[in-house]
């Protein structure tokens, strides 16, 4: 039975949110969601699509908005974003049942509609449209969709095809995807291929879909392993992949992970100061979540300049995509490592050690720091956690108490009810962070 899927895209999300709780028309009011106290330099979140009529690219940064243009700057509200976002999922409920819906992102998910389209007599489009009619109408935000035989297809569908017809929907099947997808350029356009595949696909002479589909499959293999099997699958429209299975996944290995970019240059003290707040931050999940770990690891991104000087020179190559443009390729753009522990814990004294030790291991304290993220692996609950010799317990359940007090407090009275000494420094981000919601203000 050939199956039937839509991927559904609020358009614009985060700026139309901001247009229609203005009483704004985001087709006709230019707005940019972009946090102003960041400076010129800040990334647009998002941008109305009357700002897009102008030419004016997505995920630009504020300096890079043409100087006639007049437009008003929102400062992000995620938390309202995420409210909207979960109205507009009841929305769906209404008509689906959540093992049919997969959430790829705040604005974007998949829906299996095959069961569907005899209990509601429509075809996959006309459910599209009576969604997209539906969301409209209930919360004033404009949203897209692709329709396609499989989750690759309609997502596919929906980045590429989508955008050139009147009606928002774009359609795709194996064969139209051979007829329309094959030549279109640039491949960075299809799901999941970023630049760093592109230029490795590019060296084995494949431009488009249909370049890849003419290549050999031993040579794919030879040069990208396993991951050559998807690569061939998409070049041919295949994707094997369901709902069901989606649903049924469950990861072999559990981390845990937390990272920020930082507003300026730091220096190799000052980033010291960033790592063990963030470390202390971790230390309270795990125990929050009753678990321990036995593997770290710690990447260290530095500032661009003229330390960064390699292959280009010192120019940074960049890549444009669908969210805006970002630095790719650079020489030596950051440090990062992993560690086995000797036993897992979820001590701070013992996992801040381990992280400043890696600091001073792979950092260079010459550079400026402009970016941080750790991860803690290999997660287990506590009680099924070995002892080493070296363990203390009475020492480790003292810890575990400090820090189940700490959340108590924290949840009762804020965030910042409770700080430690070092994040009332001045390089400290921990308190301002703490009043954020995916590091932008609520």
């Amino acid at each position: 039975m050939e199956r039937s899927y839509l991927c559904i895209d609020l358009k614009c999300f985060y700026a139309s949110v901001e247009c229609v709780d203005r009483g704004k028309d985001p087709f006709e009011h230019r707005l940019v969601v972009a946090d102003p106290t960041r400076g010129p330099k800040t990334i647009c979140l998002a941008i109305s699509p009357a700002m897009k009529a102008l030419g004016v690219r997505n995920r630009c940064r504020v300096f890079e908005i043409p100087g006639g243009i007049d437009y008003e700057m929102a400062p992000p509200r995620m938390r309202r974003y995420m409210e909207v976002s979960a109205d507009i999922y009841e929305l769906y409920l209404r008509y689906f049942s959540p093992e049919d819906i997969h959430v790829y992102s705040i604005d974007e998910c998949f829906i299996d509609v095959t069961p569907y389209l005899d209990l509601y007599g429509k075809t996959p489009r006309e459910l599209a449209t009576m969604l997209m009619d539906l969301v409209l109408r209930e919360t004033g935000v404009c949203a897209t969709a692709g329709v396609g035989t499989n989750l690759f297809l309609a997502k596919v569908a929906l980045d590429i095809t989508a955008k050139h017809v009147e009606d928002h929907i774009g359609e795709l099947d194996e064969e139209r995807y051979k007829c329309l997808i094959w030549p279109h350029r640039p491949i960075t356009d299809i799901w999941g291929i970023g630049p760093g595949i592109a230029r490795r696909l590019a060296r084995m002479g494949a431009h488009d879909m249909g370049g890849v589909a003419l290549l050999d499959e031993r040579a794919l293999y030879d040069e990208f392993g396993i991951n050559a099997e998807l690569l061939i699958d998409h070049a041919w429209g295949i994707e094997p992949c369901t709902m069901a299975e989606i649903h049924a996944y469950r990861p072999r290995a559990h981390s845990m992970g937390s990272g920020q970019v930082l507003m300026r240059d730091y220096s190799f003290e000052e980033a010291a100061t960033i790592l063990r707040e963030m470390v202390d931050g971790l230390v309270l999940d795990l125990v929050d979540k009753g678990l321990v770990c036995s593997h770290v690891s710690l990447f260290v991104g530095y500032a661009h300049g003229r330390a960064d000087v390699g292959e280009t020179g010192g120019r940074a190559q960049t890549f444009t995509g669908e969210h805006g443009t970002r630095v790719v390729g650079r020489h030596g753009e950051g440090a990062n490592a992993s560690r086995k522990l000797v036993e897992a814990t979820s001590s701070r004294e013992t996992l801040t050690a381990a992280f400043l030790a890696l600091y001073a291991e792979i950092v260079d304290p010459n550079r400026a720091i402009r970016r941080v993220n750790i991860a803690v692996g290999e997660l287990v609950p506590e009680e099924y956690a070995e002892l080493s010799l070296f363990s203390d317990p009475a020492a480790d359940t003292a810890e575990k108490s400090l820090a189940r007090a700490t959340m108590a407090v924290k949840r009762r009275f804020g965030k910042n009810a409770l700080v430690r000494g070092i994040s009332l420094r001045p390089e400290a981000t921990a308190r301002e962070r703490n009043q954020q919601v995916g590091g932008h203000h609520e």
